[in-house]
């Protein structure tokens, strides 16, 4: 029989409305609150079982402060035998003898969902307990440049979950890793290579939790955490970084000739030791707040300063991971993207329709994001059916995704389809939206 502590909360507790809506969202304060008042287990008991000190227990339960860090989730869920999937988790270990039977394989016991299954379940605080393989490397005594290294790895293997998830689901996970490495900058005793190593990975970081910020629609802490981002980089002399913060900030920036004054700053902290990728990746962002700002020359000058430096880029030639994505089918789509913005969609369509034939469906929030610039240069160059045929591609893919972007995108181009509902394929893609 499966060993219950003295503060499991009871079933009939843990079905009540007012519990599952406080686990959904994490709001251990109410968890704890109602495990008072409705299971009779004192905060002296779920402090001690949940490592929190009482008094922290008292305040959380008064609705003063919040628990939001991977690790102490999952202590606070397995001392009070809240299974996994009521916080986002995969199912505990303590779960096994009473998993549903089709949770188990005759070979294997438990069984994992699949791992993509896994992400779009599991609310951002979770994906870390939810991917056992990306659980943090232990601290040394003595923080080195070796283990910056394995923190800079895991870094960029949780980049990966942006290619499959929004920054809605992936926020609090990047901002989590961004502040334990900004707590070991403030306490750990560290040599000026080490310190520079870690500034370094802070600032790739804070990019990283930035841009789900930004996908997520918390456009303020996007800012924030670039502005941050950009001076861990000057602080540790990473010029690269330091040129991507700007890029970023550009990105983000709704005055547009500000935004091309920042992208300028970007392309500025190149320099022959700029790898090639890092190189193109500039020079795209610097192309795209051109073409926002109707600057047709600019933005053609600075997509073909893009092209050269991948044409340049050596096979052999090291990338930093956070640039590693941009290719030519990437640039190809933003080529798309610009012409598209300048009204020139003789020249957009052709390199859009072709690069997103190359665009894996995978990549759900990407691609929709990426259709909608096709479809808008089908409308501005007249051909509705066309444009209801990609529009109701881009709907497809963006449902269940959660970023802004997409929706934003969609929004004005499903506007403009409205005016031409007297054609089938056009009511047909309005139905869906509406849908």
């Amino acid at each position: 029989m499966m060993y219950e502590p003295q503060t499991a909360l009871p079933a009939d507790l843990l079905n009540d409305e007012e519990m599952l809506q406080a686990l959904r969202s994490h709001e251990f304060g109410t968890v704890f609150a109602l495990a008072r008042t409705r299971a009779g287990i004192s905060y002296s008991k779920i402090a001690a079982a949940c490592d929190i000190k009482k008094e922290r227990v008292s305040a959380l339960a008064k609705g003063r402060g919040r628990i939001t860090t991977f690790d102490k989730i999952v202590e606070i869920s397995d001392a009070l035998r809240i299974p996994g999937h009521l916080v986002g988790l995969v199912p505990r270990p303590w779960e096994s003898e009473s998993l549903p039977a089709h949770m188990h394989s005759a070979e294997n016991g438990p069984t994992n969902v699949h791992r993509r299954t896994v992400l779009q379940v599991a609310t951002a605080t979770g994906l870390a307990a939810a991917l056992p393989a990306l659980q943090q490397p232990k601290q040394p005594k003595r923080i080195t440049t070796g283990y910056v290294a394995q923190l800079r790895a895991r870094t960029a293997r949780l980049r990966r979950l942006d290619d499959i998830l929004g920054g809605g689901d992936t926020y609090r996970v990047y901002l989590s890793e961004y502040q334990r490495t900004r707590g070991l900058l403030r306490t750990a005793s560290l040599t000026d290579d080490t310190r520079r190593s870690l500034l370094s990975l802070l600032a790739e970081q804070a990019q990283q939790a930035g841009w789900a910020a930004f996908d997520g629609g918390r456009a303020a802490e996007a800012g924030g955490l670039y502005r941050e981002s950009l001076t861990a980089a000057r602080d540790a002399g990473d010029a690269p970084l330091q040129g991507n913060a700007y890029a970023f900030l550009a990105y983000q920036t709704a005055d547009r000739d500000q935004a091309v004054e920042i992208a300028t700053r970007s392309c500025a902290t190149i320099t022959d030791a700029t790898p090639a990728g890092v190189r193109a990746l500039l020079h795209e962002r610097m192309a795209w707040a051109c073409a926002v700002a109707d600057r047709p020359a600019d933005t053609e000058r600075a997509l073909d300063s893009a092209r050269t430096a991948l044409e340049e880029q050596q096979r052999d030639e090291e990338q930093p991971d956070w640039a590693a994505w941009v290719d030519q089918t990437e640039l190809d789509i933003m080529s798309g993207r610009c012409w598209t913005e300048l009204r020139r969609p003789l020249r957009a369509v052709p390199v859009l329709t072709a690069a997103l034939g190359r665009y894996d469906d995978s990549h759900a929030r990407d691609k929709a994001l990426y259709l909608t610039w096709l479809a808008d240069s089908y409308l501005t160059a007249g051909e509705v059916e066309e444009a209801a045929a990609v529009t109701g591609r881009a709907l497809s893919l963006s449902i269940g995704v959660a970023s802004v972007r997409p929706r934003q995108r969609l929004a004005p181009v499903i506007k403009h389809l409205g005016r031409h509902r007297d054609v089938p394929a056009v009511r047909e893609v309005l139905e869906q939206a509406s849908a």
